[in-house]
C-alpha cells in the first residue's frame, strides 16, 4: 500500500512540475534588441550608404512584409532570408515596430 501512495505522490509531483514548466514562458526579447542585429548591415540607425538597402524611415507594414516574404522564400536575396528563418513572425513584427518607430 505505501508503494501505490508513493507512487501516486511521486506521479502527481512530475505532473504538477510539468504543468508548471508550460505555465513558466519566456518573456519575449523586446524589439529594441532584436533590431540591433539589423545595425551590423543595415548600418547605424539603418542607413545603409553601401549595396545593402538602408531600412530607416520605411513603415512598420513595409518592414514586416519585406521580412516575412524573405522569411518564405518569395523574394530573392542572399543572405536575408536566411536571417529571417531565425525569427519567428512575432519577433519579425517587434523588429518591424522598432524600426519604423525609431530608426529615424
Amino acid at each position: 500500500m505505501r508503494s501505490v501512495i508513493a507512487t501516486a505522490a511521486f506521479v502527481a509531483s512530475l505532473l504538477a512540475g510539468a504543468a508548471a514548466a508550460q505555465a513558466q514562458q519566456a518573456a519575449p526579447i523586446p524589439g529594441s534588441v532584436l533590431a540591433a542585429t539589423c545595425s551590423g548591415c543595415h548600418g547605424p540607425a539603418g542607413r545603409s550608404v553601401a549595396e545593402i538597402p538602408p531600412i530607416n524611415g520605411r513603415t512598420e507594414q513595409q518592414l514586416l512584409s519585406a521580412m516575412l516574404d524573405f522569411k518564405n522564400d518569395r523574394r530573392p536575396a542572399t543572405v536575408m532570408n536566411r536571417h529571417a528563418k531565425g525569427f519567428s513572425d512575432d519577433e519579425l513584427a517587434a523588429i518591424a515596430r522598432e524600426i519604423s518607430a525609431n530608426w529615424r
